[in-house]
């Protein structure tokens, strides 16, 4: 869907302030969604700001912090202090230890592509504690696995809004989806994106020129090669959190083998990092593939799909969708590029089970067939 591109007279710090003293100005609920990461404190730093210049009214927000276990000790020590600093100003923060379906990216030898955070009966193999004031349980979740934390957050915060630091240059699926959403419209319910034009440098400018504490892995990660628009902080086995495991097993041993134990397969990052296995595109990857006869990936995708699909081991997760995977195949048939065929066969045997590169894909071949109606990002 092609975007139009629009220009504003105010910049999007200005921007985002109004959005957040508007919002609150209807008088809704407020569940302010904090996760540790660079997008979250920035947005964590506006509200409270504007709370400390009476211009909104913290009784109306509650801060909702989804720990998945999995997390950098730099990340936990950052809900600490936020919770404190808003427990300061009479702002409830709840910090949720629940058992949630999560994705792995690290179970190519099962067909699973999911494990469950805090899970009941293997307090033993957790990854760390949980503190001692953490929410354990639920009403709306009724077993162990039942839901992801999005649908529960819908569902337990459905009387008020989420405000969330979700941002468009992140990727090209939430620019289309944001696009989509009308921002003057408060709905209980619903979301709300204040930040959501905001680029990397923006977010970077703000923690600096406002000493804002970020947690530590954000450097190290840096420090690992990891380039400044790629550092995304998620749970230890997601696809963006594989990337720290490395600098995990080089610097944190004790932290280390409590992820193995958590998930045996997480040696498989420390010898397929620069493979196909994590979808990587980098030079390694080249280096270690060359000498290699060239795959053909139109075909390797046909014959996954439609002639020997019982032959690949497929996740669950992944394969419940193949008749969307086998539109893709026969809709964009004569106009998808090897590349594309690439990213096709890497999404179906190494997973996709939020069905993000399906999506992506539609978007990419329709793109590069249609050089003149490429997407526009905001401010490009």
């Amino acid at each position: 869907m092609p975007l139009k591109k629009l220009t504003s007279s105010i910049n999007v710090l200005d921007a985002a302030k109004t959005r957040i003293k508007n919002l609150f100005s209807t008088g809704v609920k407020v569940y302010l969604s904090f996760s540790c990461g660079k997008d979250s404190l920035c947005l964590s730093s506006l509200t409270y700001d504007l709370i400390m210049a009476g211009e909104i009214d913290p009784k109306q927000l509650t801060i909702v912090f989804i720990d998945e276990e999995g997390l950098y000790t730099s990340m936990v020590d950052a809900a600490h202090r936020w919770r404190k600093k808003f427990a300061s100003v009479g702002v409830p923060f709840l910090w949720f230890c629940l058992p949630f379906k999560q994705v792995s990216v690290l179970d190519h030898l099962t067909t699973s592509e999911s494990w469950i955070t805090w899970e009941p009966g293997k307090e033993d193999e957790w990854i760390r504690k949980p503190p001692p004031f953490a929410i354990m349980s639920h009403p709306v979740l009724h077993y162990p696995g039942e839901m992801n934390y999005q649908t529960f957050c819908r569902r337990a915060f459905s009387d008020g809004v989420q405000m969330i630091g979700l941002r468009t240059s992140e990727s090209l699926t939430r620019l289309q989806v944001l696009a989509r959403l009308d921002m003057t419209k408060v709905t209980p319910g619903g979301a709300f994106y204040p930040i959501y034009d905001w680029r990397d440098k923006d977010i970077w400018l703000y923690i600096r020129e406002r000493n804002l504490e970020f947690p530590e892995i954000y450097m190290r990660l840096y420090e690992a090669g990891v380039k400044k628009n790629n550092l995304r902080l998620c749970a230890f086995f997601g696809d963006c959190g594989t990337q720290g495991l490395r600098w995990i097993a080089e610097t944190d041993n004790e932290l280390w083998q409590r992820i193995e134990r958590r998930e045996p397969n997480a040696y498989l990052v420390l010898l397929y990092w620069n493979s196909e296995m994590f979808r990587r595109s980098s030079d390694k990857r080249k280096e270690l593939e060359e000498g290699q006869a060239k795959k053909d990936y139109k075909a390797l995708c046909k014959d996954i799909l439609f002639l020997n699909t019982d032959k690949y081991t497929i996740a669950s997760d992944t394969k419940k969708n193949l008749r969307s995977w086998r539109g893709l195949f026969i809709k964009t048939y004569g106009v998808a590029q090897e590349k594309h065929y690439k990213r096709m066969y890497e999404g179906l045997l190494y997973g996709d089970p939020k069905m993000r590169i399906l999506r992506i894909l539609w978007t990419q071949i329709y793109n590069d067939y249609n050089p003149k109606k490429k997407v526009k990002r905001h401010g490009d």
